[in-house]
């Protein structure tokens, strides 16, 4: 699709810097792309040197990424979650509401969950949030097996909803 109006799309604009941080934890950040990020958020006005110096990275050394990633940022005031239970909160949470102001649709919240169960070694604590009881319906609806599509996709709605309903998590302190 061309962009005519030179507007950036939801493909160009990088990710918040606290929204990389939760992908750090959770092993599914896209390391070729965090050099382009980087340099995003120079233009938005974060500055700081680990934060230069991965803007000039190309994105094919992954250790050269990930080794400055911590502390670019560092520099913009985030500190990723301890725990990739608090990670997968939080990435379940965005996820929530991406799909009830409509930014993005069950299947591809589901396609998400699926990815984060994963890489979160399939831990009880993170199936046991409300998202996390979407795993497994990736196959339910591909199948055709059990549940309408419009059944699958009320189930989603209902556990972002739910999963919306848990309290935020403190914020994480730095000590001095």
């Amino acid at each position: 699709m061309v962009n005519l109006d030179n507007q950036p799309t939801v493909q160009d604009r990088a990710p918040s810097p606290r929204t990389v941080a939760v992908w750090l934890v959770l092993e599914i950040l896209a390391v070729e792309r965090a050099p382009w990020w980087a340099a995003q958020w120079l233009a938005e006005g974060h500055d700081g040197p680990a934060l230069r110096e991965l803007a000039g990275l190309n994105g094919t050394d992954p250790r050269a990424v990930r080794d400055l990633l911590p502390t670019a940022l560092a520099e913009m005031g985030i500190e990723p979650p301890s725990t990739r239970l608090a990670a997968a909160t939080e990435s379940f949470r965005d996820l929530a509401h991406m799909l009830v102001s409509h930014r993005a649709d069950p299947r591809w919240v589901i396609a998400r969950v699926e990815q984060i169960i994963v890489q979160a070694h399939y831990d009880d604590e993170v199936l046991d949030l409300p998202l996390g009881h979407l795993y497994g319906l990736d196959d339910e609806w591909e199948s055709g097996w059990g549940r309408t599509p419009a059944q699958l996709k009320a189930e989603v709605e209902a556990r972002c909803s739910e999963q919306l309903r848990l309290a935020a998590p403190s914020p994480t302190h730095r000590s001095s």
